[in-house]
Protein backbone atom coordinates (compact mmCIF):
# COMPACT_ATOMS: atom_id res chain seq x y z
CA UNK A 1 0.00 0.00 0.00
CA UNK A 2 1.45 3.48 -1.05
CA UNK A 3 0.78 6.69 0.71
CA UNK A 4 0.70 8.57 -2.69
CA UNK A 5 -2.20 6.51 -3.90
CA UNK A 6 -4.11 6.93 -0.67
CA UNK A 7 -3.48 10.93 -1.16
CA UNK A 8 -4.23 10.70 -4.97
CA UNK A 9 -7.58 9.05 -4.54
CA UNK A 10 -8.78 11.19 -1.81
CA UNK A 11 -7.73 14.33 -3.85
CA UNK A 12 -9.93 13.16 -6.52
CA UNK A 13 -12.93 12.31 -4.49
CA UNK A 14 -12.69 8.60 -3.73
CA UNK A 15 -13.56 7.00 -0.49
CA UNK A 16 -10.75 5.68 1.66
CA UNK A 17 -11.46 1.74 2.65
CA UNK A 18 -11.11 1.30 6.25
CA UNK A 19 -7.72 -0.62 5.37
CA UNK A 20 -6.56 2.15 4.10
CA UNK A 21 -7.61 4.19 7.02
CA UNK A 22 -5.57 2.12 9.21
CA UNK A 23 -2.53 2.18 7.11
CA UNK A 24 -2.63 5.86 7.61
CA UNK A 25 -2.46 6.43 10.83
CA UNK A 26 -0.39 3.62 11.79
CA UNK A 27 2.00 5.67 9.67
CA UNK A 28 1.59 8.81 11.39
CA UNK A 29 1.59 7.19 14.63
CA UNK A 30 5.23 5.42 14.40
CA UNK A 31 6.61 7.74 12.27
CA UNK A 32 6.41 6.13 8.86
CA UNK A 33 4.79 8.51 7.19
CA UNK A 34 6.08 11.87 6.48
CA UNK A 35 4.72 15.38 7.30
CA UNK A 36 4.63 16.30 3.91
CA UNK A 37 2.54 13.46 2.76
CA UNK A 38 0.14 13.54 5.91
CA UNK A 39 -0.33 17.38 5.42
CA UNK A 40 -0.89 16.28 1.97
CA UNK A 41 -3.95 13.86 2.97
CA UNK A 42 -5.00 15.87 5.53
CA UNK A 43 -5.86 18.68 2.89
CA UNK A 44 -7.79 16.82 0.51
CA UNK A 45 -10.00 15.35 3.21
CA UNK A 46 -10.24 19.10 4.05
CA UNK A 47 -11.35 19.39 0.27
CA UNK A 48 -12.96 16.67 -0.54
CA UNK A 49 -14.43 15.77 2.84
CA UNK A 50 -15.35 11.95 4.41
CA UNK A 51 -18.77 10.02 4.54
CA UNK A 52 -19.72 8.56 7.55
CA UNK A 53 -18.48 5.28 7.23
CA UNK A 54 -14.76 6.80 6.65
CA UNK A 55 -14.70 8.91 10.02
CA UNK A 56 -15.92 6.65 12.27
CA UNK A 57 -12.85 3.69 10.45
CA UNK A 58 -10.48 7.12 10.98
CA UNK A 59 -12.05 7.99 14.67
CA UNK A 60 -11.47 4.01 15.74
CA UNK A 61 -8.06 4.29 13.90
CA UNK A 62 -6.92 7.20 16.44
CA UNK A 63 -8.49 5.73 19.22
CA UNK A 64 -6.82 2.74 19.02
CA UNK A 65 -3.31 4.35 17.95
CA UNK A 66 -2.50 4.20 21.81
CA UNK A 67 -4.04 3.31 25.14
CA UNK A 68 -7.47 2.66 25.48
CA UNK A 69 -9.07 2.91 29.66
CA UNK A 70 -10.72 0.35 30.93
CA UNK A 71 -13.31 1.36 33.20
CA UNK A 72 -15.29 -1.67 33.76
CA UNK A 73 -13.62 -2.31 36.81
CA UNK A 74 -15.81 0.90 38.17
CA UNK A 75 -19.25 -0.15 39.09
CA UNK A 76 -22.05 1.26 37.55
CA UNK A 77 -22.62 3.36 34.47
CA UNK A 78 -19.51 6.10 33.74
CA UNK A 79 -20.18 8.96 32.02
CA UNK A 80 -18.19 11.56 30.24
CA UNK A 81 -18.40 15.31 29.26
CA UNK A 82 -16.76 17.39 26.34
CA UNK A 83 -16.93 21.05 25.55
CA UNK A 84 -15.92 22.94 22.08
CA UNK A 85 -14.56 25.38 24.25
CA UNK A 86 -15.61 29.21 25.24
CA UNK A 87 -14.25 32.03 27.18
CA UNK A 88 -14.95 31.47 30.61
CA UNK A 89 -16.33 27.82 30.26
CA UNK A 90 -15.69 26.45 34.22
CA UNK A 91 -18.52 23.97 33.35
CA UNK A 92 -16.80 20.63 34.48
CA UNK A 93 -15.58 22.28 37.57
CA UNK A 94 -19.59 22.30 38.96
CA UNK A 95 -21.24 19.59 36.63
CA UNK A 96 -18.91 16.86 37.74
CA UNK A 97 -19.59 17.24 41.33
CA UNK A 98 -23.48 17.52 40.70
CA UNK A 99 -23.84 14.69 38.72
CA UNK A 100 -21.37 12.27 40.69
CA UNK A 101 -23.25 13.29 44.28
CA UNK A 102 -26.27 11.60 42.09
CA UNK A 103 -24.74 8.43 42.08
CA UNK A 104 -23.31 8.73 38.17
CA UNK A 105 -19.45 8.08 38.22
CA UNK A 106 -17.14 11.06 36.02
CA UNK A 107 -14.46 9.56 34.70
CA UNK A 108 -13.14 13.24 32.76
CA UNK A 109 -9.08 13.36 31.31
CA UNK A 110 -9.04 16.80 30.33
CA UNK A 111 -5.88 19.46 29.72
CA UNK A 112 -4.37 23.05 29.54
CA UNK A 113 -5.96 26.03 28.28
CA UNK A 114 -3.69 27.38 25.59
CA UNK A 115 -5.00 31.20 24.37
CA UNK A 116 -7.49 33.16 26.54
CA UNK A 117 -7.77 31.21 29.80
CA UNK A 118 -6.42 28.35 31.71
CA UNK A 119 -7.86 24.63 30.76
CA UNK A 120 -9.85 23.07 33.54
CA UNK A 121 -6.38 21.71 35.05
CA UNK A 122 -5.19 24.66 35.30
CA UNK A 123 -7.96 26.10 37.10
CA UNK A 124 -8.03 23.13 39.07
CA UNK A 125 -4.19 24.16 40.58
CA UNK A 126 -5.96 27.20 42.39
CA UNK A 127 -6.40 24.99 44.94
CA UNK A 128 -2.67 25.02 47.48
CA UNK A 129 -1.17 21.24 46.91
CA UNK A 130 -3.83 19.96 43.99
CA UNK A 131 -2.23 17.61 41.19
CA UNK A 132 -3.79 16.02 38.29
CA UNK A 133 -0.61 13.56 37.67
CA UNK A 134 -2.87 10.43 38.64
CA UNK A 135 -1.87 7.01 38.18
CA UNK A 136 -3.86 4.77 36.02
CA UNK A 137 -4.77 2.85 39.28
CA UNK A 138 -5.72 6.18 41.07
CA UNK A 139 -7.73 7.26 38.50
CA UNK A 140 -9.86 4.26 38.54
CA UNK A 141 -9.77 3.91 42.42
CA UNK A 142 -11.03 7.67 42.37
CA UNK A 143 -13.68 7.51 40.51
CA UNK A 144 -14.66 4.73 42.15
CA UNK A 145 -14.68 5.94 45.80
CA UNK A 146 -15.03 9.62 45.45
CA UNK A 147 -17.84 9.01 42.13
CA UNK A 148 -15.66 11.56 39.64
CA UNK A 149 -11.98 12.17 38.75
CA UNK A 150 -10.26 15.13 36.33
CA UNK A 151 -6.96 14.32 35.49
CA UNK A 152 -4.20 15.29 32.98
CA UNK A 153 -4.25 12.73 29.89
CA UNK A 154 -1.43 10.81 29.29
CA UNK A 155 1.11 10.79 26.47
CA UNK A 156 -0.17 6.78 25.54
CA UNK A 157 -3.83 8.50 25.16
CA UNK A 158 -4.67 8.71 21.41
CA UNK A 159 -0.97 9.86 19.92
CA UNK A 160 -2.40 9.65 16.26
CA UNK A 161 -4.43 13.18 17.56
CA UNK A 162 -1.57 14.74 19.08
CA UNK A 163 0.80 14.22 16.11
CA UNK A 164 -2.64 15.20 13.31
CA UNK A 165 -3.36 18.11 15.37
CA UNK A 166 -0.04 19.32 15.22
CA UNK A 167 0.15 19.45 11.60
CA UNK A 168 -3.45 20.62 11.24
CA UNK A 169 -2.74 23.42 13.24
CA UNK A 170 0.01 24.72 11.19
CA UNK A 171 -1.03 23.57 7.68
CA UNK A 172 -4.95 25.41 7.64
CA UNK A 173 -6.36 22.39 7.95
CA UNK A 174 -8.20 22.01 11.24
CA UNK A 175 -11.76 23.42 9.57
CA UNK A 176 -13.14 19.73 8.68
CA UNK A 177 -15.65 18.80 10.30
CA UNK A 178 -14.55 14.78 9.54
CA UNK A 179 -10.91 15.92 11.35
CA UNK A 180 -12.29 17.55 14.11
CA UNK A 181 -15.24 14.88 15.01
CA UNK A 182 -12.54 12.22 14.61
CA UNK A 183 -10.13 14.62 16.97
CA UNK A 184 -12.91 14.96 19.48
CA UNK A 185 -14.40 11.07 19.57
CA UNK A 186 -11.04 9.38 19.35
CA UNK A 187 -9.88 10.98 22.66
CA UNK A 188 -13.14 10.79 24.40
CA UNK A 189 -13.74 6.88 23.06
CA UNK A 190 -10.42 5.82 24.36
CA UNK A 191 -11.53 7.35 27.52
CA UNK A 192 -14.06 4.55 28.11
CA UNK A 193 -16.74 6.26 29.18
CA UNK A 194 -20.35 4.60 28.64
CA UNK A 195 -22.19 7.92 27.99
CA UNK A 196 -21.03 10.72 26.19
CA UNK A 197 -22.04 14.32 26.27
CA UNK A 198 -20.82 17.20 24.02
CA UNK A 199 -21.42 21.16 25.24
CA UNK A 200 -20.93 22.29 21.16
CA UNK A 201 -20.69 26.09 21.77
CA UNK A 202 -21.62 28.46 18.68
CA UNK A 203 -21.08 32.24 18.04
CA UNK A 204 -18.27 34.88 18.61
CA UNK A 205 -16.32 33.26 21.07
CA UNK A 206 -17.08 29.81 19.87
CA UNK A 207 -14.44 27.70 17.51
CA UNK A 208 -18.15 26.97 15.55
CA UNK A 209 -19.10 30.42 14.62
CA UNK A 210 -22.75 29.62 13.32
CA UNK A 211 -25.70 27.40 14.50
CA UNK A 212 -25.44 25.45 11.52
CA UNK A 213 -21.75 24.49 11.49
CA UNK A 214 -22.23 23.86 15.03
CA UNK A 215 -25.70 21.50 14.57
CA UNK A 216 -23.42 19.58 11.98
CA UNK A 217 -20.26 19.14 14.12
CA UNK A 218 -23.09 18.09 16.85
CA UNK A 219 -24.66 15.45 14.56
CA UNK A 220 -22.02 13.42 13.12
CA UNK A 221 -20.15 13.33 16.94
CA UNK A 222 -23.32 11.81 18.26
CA UNK A 223 -23.52 9.39 15.40
CA UNK A 224 -19.97 7.97 15.63
CA UNK A 225 -20.42 7.61 19.14
CA UNK A 226 -23.37 6.09 18.60
CA UNK A 227 -21.87 3.70 15.74
CA UNK A 228 -19.11 3.16 18.14
CA UNK A 229 -21.47 1.74 20.62
CA UNK A 230 -21.49 5.13 23.19
CA UNK A 231 -24.92 6.70 24.58
CA UNK A 232 -24.08 10.23 23.05
CA UNK A 233 -25.93 13.60 23.28
CA UNK A 234 -25.10 16.79 22.04
CA UNK A 235 -26.12 20.25 23.08
CA UNK A 236 -25.81 23.65 21.22
CA UNK A 237 -25.24 26.85 23.32
CA UNK A 238 -24.43 30.05 22.88
CA UNK A 239 -20.99 31.78 22.87
CA UNK A 240 -21.68 35.18 21.80
CA UNK A 241 -20.78 36.06 25.51
CA UNK A 242 -18.54 35.00 27.73
CA UNK A 243 -19.94 31.58 29.73
CA UNK A 244 -21.15 33.39 33.09
CA UNK A 245 -19.32 36.63 34.98
CA UNK A 246 -15.87 35.53 35.42
CA UNK A 247 -13.26 35.12 33.15
CA UNK A 248 -9.48 34.13 35.14
CA UNK A 249 -8.55 30.30 36.07
CA UNK A 250 -9.35 31.52 40.02
CA UNK A 251 -12.16 33.64 39.61
CA UNK A 252 -13.77 31.07 37.31
CA UNK A 253 -13.08 28.25 40.49
CA UNK A 254 -15.33 30.90 42.99
CA UNK A 255 -18.24 31.24 40.49
CA UNK A 256 -17.63 27.54 39.99
CA UNK A 257 -17.84 26.90 43.84
CA UNK A 258 -20.79 29.53 44.44
CA UNK A 259 -22.77 28.16 42.20
CA UNK A 260 -22.46 24.65 43.75
CA UNK A 261 -23.37 26.67 47.58
CA UNK A 262 -26.84 28.27 45.63
CA UNK A 263 -25.15 31.40 45.20
CA UNK A 264 -24.99 32.11 41.44
CA UNK A 265 -27.76 31.38 38.69
CA UNK A 266 -27.71 32.49 35.25
CA UNK A 267 -26.43 30.85 32.00
CA UNK A 268 -23.96 28.50 33.90
CA UNK A 269 -26.62 26.98 36.59
CA UNK A 270 -29.18 26.33 32.96
CA UNK A 271 -25.56 24.82 31.27
CA UNK A 272 -25.02 22.26 33.94
CA UNK A 273 -28.53 21.87 34.75
CA UNK A 274 -28.89 20.79 30.58
CA UNK A 275 -25.42 18.78 30.26
CA UNK A 276 -26.45 17.30 33.69
CA UNK A 277 -29.80 15.98 32.79
CA UNK A 278 -28.77 14.34 29.33
CA UNK A 279 -26.01 12.57 31.30
CA UNK A 280 -28.38 11.59 34.08
CA UNK A 281 -31.35 10.41 32.16
CA UNK A 282 -28.91 8.55 29.50
CA UNK A 283 -27.48 6.44 32.42
CA UNK A 284 -30.82 5.84 33.47
CA UNK A 285 -30.95 7.33 36.76
CA UNK A 286 -33.45 9.43 35.94
CA UNK A 287 -36.82 8.97 34.14
CA UNK A 288 -37.01 12.27 32.01
CA UNK A 289 -35.04 15.31 31.82
CA UNK A 290 -37.90 16.92 34.84
CA UNK A 291 -36.81 14.35 37.31
CA UNK A 292 -32.72 14.34 36.35
CA UNK A 293 -33.49 18.44 36.93
CA UNK A 294 -35.12 18.08 39.97
CA UNK A 295 -32.24 15.94 41.39
CA UNK A 296 -29.75 18.03 40.30
CA UNK A 297 -31.34 21.06 42.04
CA UNK A 298 -31.61 18.96 45.32
CA UNK A 299 -28.13 18.15 45.55
CA UNK A 300 -27.10 21.87 45.01
CA UNK A 301 -30.12 22.89 47.50
CA UNK A 302 -28.90 20.00 50.21
CA UNK A 303 -25.08 21.05 50.06
CA UNK A 304 -24.39 17.33 48.84
CA UNK A 305 -22.76 18.98 45.82
CA UNK A 306 -20.23 21.08 47.09
CA UNK A 307 -19.36 18.56 49.56
CA UNK A 308 -18.92 16.23 46.81
CA UNK A 309 -16.43 18.81 45.09
CA UNK A 310 -14.81 19.34 48.44
CA UNK A 311 -13.96 15.49 48.54
CA UNK A 312 -12.56 15.63 45.23
CA UNK A 313 -10.13 18.11 45.89
CA UNK A 314 -9.22 17.06 48.80
CA UNK A 315 -9.25 12.98 47.11
CA UNK A 316 -6.71 15.31 44.38
CA UNK A 317 -4.38 16.69 47.29
CA UNK A 318 -5.85 20.10 47.37
CA UNK A 319 -6.93 21.90 50.56
CA UNK A 320 -10.55 21.22 50.74
CA UNK A 321 -11.03 24.36 52.83
CA UNK A 322 -10.79 26.69 49.99
CA UNK A 323 -14.30 25.00 48.77
CA UNK A 324 -15.74 26.45 51.42
CA UNK A 325 -13.99 29.72 52.30
CA UNK A 326 -12.56 31.17 48.70
CA UNK A 327 -10.56 33.73 50.26
CA UNK A 328 -7.37 30.99 50.46
CA UNK A 329 -7.68 30.93 46.59
CA UNK A 330 -5.15 32.75 44.56
CA UNK A 331 -6.06 36.78 44.57
CA UNK A 332 -4.57 39.44 42.83
CA UNK A 333 -3.41 42.34 44.50
CA UNK A 334 -4.64 45.23 42.16
CA UNK A 335 -8.62 45.52 41.26
CA UNK A 336 -9.47 48.14 38.80
CA UNK A 337 -13.42 49.29 37.58
CA UNK A 338 -13.32 49.27 34.11
CA UNK A 339 -16.17 52.09 33.49
CA UNK A 340 -18.10 52.48 30.69
CA UNK A 341 -17.92 55.46 28.83
CA UNK A 342 -21.76 55.45 27.49
CA UNK A 343 -24.96 54.90 28.06
CA UNK A 344 -27.46 52.35 26.75
CA UNK A 345 -27.83 48.54 26.39
CA UNK A 346 -25.17 46.07 26.09
CA UNK A 347 -26.06 45.16 22.48
CA UNK A 348 -23.42 42.60 22.28
CA UNK A 349 -20.07 41.58 23.79
CA UNK A 350 -17.11 40.06 21.67
CA UNK A 351 -16.31 37.34 24.14
CA UNK A 352 -13.39 36.39 22.12
CA UNK A 353 -11.94 40.28 22.97
CA UNK A 354 -12.80 39.61 27.07
CA UNK A 355 -10.80 36.02 26.47
CA UNK A 356 -7.82 38.30 25.04
CA UNK A 357 -8.05 40.55 27.98
CA UNK A 358 -7.11 37.70 30.68
CA UNK A 359 -4.69 36.56 28.30
CA UNK A 360 -2.90 40.59 28.63
CA UNK A 361 -3.01 40.19 32.54
CA UNK A 362 -1.43 36.36 32.29
CA UNK A 363 -4.48 34.55 32.71
CA UNK A 364 -3.60 32.32 29.59
CA UNK A 365 -0.80 31.12 27.47
CA UNK A 366 0.39 32.30 24.17
CA UNK A 367 2.70 29.02 23.86
CA UNK A 368 2.47 25.92 25.49
CA UNK A 369 5.49 26.76 27.43
CA UNK A 370 4.14 30.36 28.69
CA UNK A 371 3.37 30.50 32.68
CA UNK A 372 0.28 31.55 34.00
CA UNK A 373 -1.20 33.54 36.28
CA UNK A 374 -4.12 31.75 38.36
CA UNK A 375 -5.10 35.10 40.21
CA UNK A 376 -5.82 37.47 37.26
CA UNK A 377 -8.68 38.55 34.85
CA UNK A 378 -11.96 39.97 34.65
CA UNK A 379 -15.16 39.83 36.68
CA UNK A 380 -17.77 41.22 34.35
CA UNK A 381 -20.68 43.68 35.92
CA UNK A 382 -22.90 43.82 32.66
CA UNK A 383 -23.95 40.98 30.16
CA UNK A 384 -25.88 41.42 27.27
CA UNK A 385 -29.24 43.45 27.53
CA UNK A 386 -28.17 44.92 30.69
CA UNK A 387 -28.79 49.06 31.11
CA UNK A 388 -25.52 50.80 31.77
CA UNK A 389 -24.69 54.58 32.89
CA UNK A 390 -21.66 56.30 31.81
CA UNK A 391 -19.33 55.87 34.67
CA UNK A 392 -21.20 52.70 35.59
CA UNK A 393 -18.70 49.71 36.08
CA UNK A 394 -18.62 47.40 33.23
CA UNK A 395 -16.33 44.80 34.75
CA UNK A 396 -13.37 44.41 37.31
CA UNK A 397 -9.90 44.04 36.49
CA UNK A 398 -8.08 41.52 38.74
CA UNK A 399 -4.46 42.86 37.93
CA UNK A 400 -0.86 42.11 39.05
CA UNK A 401 -0.31 45.62 39.11
CA UNK A 402 -1.83 48.96 38.20
CA UNK A 403 -0.19 49.43 34.35
CA UNK A 404 -1.76 46.04 33.33
CA UNK A 405 -4.67 46.49 34.69
CA UNK A 406 -5.28 50.02 33.43
CA UNK A 407 -4.69 48.77 29.80
CA UNK A 408 -7.10 45.63 30.38
CA UNK A 409 -9.47 48.22 31.14
CA UNK A 410 -9.32 50.13 27.81
CA UNK A 411 -9.25 47.06 26.06
CA UNK A 412 -12.18 45.79 28.08
CA UNK A 413 -14.34 48.63 27.09
CA UNK A 414 -13.64 48.35 22.99
CA UNK A 415 -15.17 44.22 23.44
CA UNK A 416 -18.46 46.18 24.82
CA UNK A 417 -21.05 47.38 22.29
CA UNK A 418 -23.44 49.69 24.15
CA UNK A 419 -26.31 51.24 21.65
CA UNK A 420 -30.02 52.27 22.21
CA UNK A 421 -32.72 49.56 22.89
CA UNK A 422 -32.59 47.12 25.02
CA UNK A 423 -31.85 43.93 22.21
CA UNK A 424 -34.36 40.47 22.14
CA UNK A 425 -33.41 37.71 24.06
CA UNK A 426 -31.75 34.67 22.19
CA UNK A 427 -32.07 31.40 23.28
CA UNK A 428 -29.17 29.45 25.09
CA UNK A 429 -29.49 26.06 24.84
CA UNK A 430 -30.32 26.08 20.99
CA UNK A 431 -30.58 22.63 20.92
CA UNK A 432 -30.37 18.73 22.01
CA UNK A 433 -28.58 16.33 19.58
CA UNK A 434 -29.38 12.75 19.84
CA UNK A 435 -29.12 9.61 17.93
CA UNK A 436 -30.83 9.28 14.69
CA UNK A 437 -33.56 6.34 14.78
Amino acid sequence: MLMTDIIAKKRDGGELSGGEIEFFVRGVTDGSIPDYQTAALLMAIVWRGMNRRETLDLTLAMMRSGDTLDLSGISGVKADKHSTGGVGDKTSLALLPMVAAQGVRMAKMSGRGLGHTGGTLDKLESFPGFSSALTHEQFLSQVERVGFAIAGQTADLDPADKKLYALRDVTGTVQSIPLIVSSIMSKKLAAGADVIVLDVKTGSGAFMKTEADARELAREMVETGRLAGRRTVACITDMDQPLGNAVGNALEVREAIALLKGEYGGELRELCLTLGSCILTEAGAAENAAAARAMLERGIADGTALEKFAEFVEAQGGDRRAVFDTSLLPDAPVKLEALSEESGYVQRIDAEGVGLVSMHLGGGRATAESGIDLAVGVVLHKKRGDAVAAGESLATIHARDAASAESAAALLRKAYAIGEGKPGDTPFVKAIIRAED
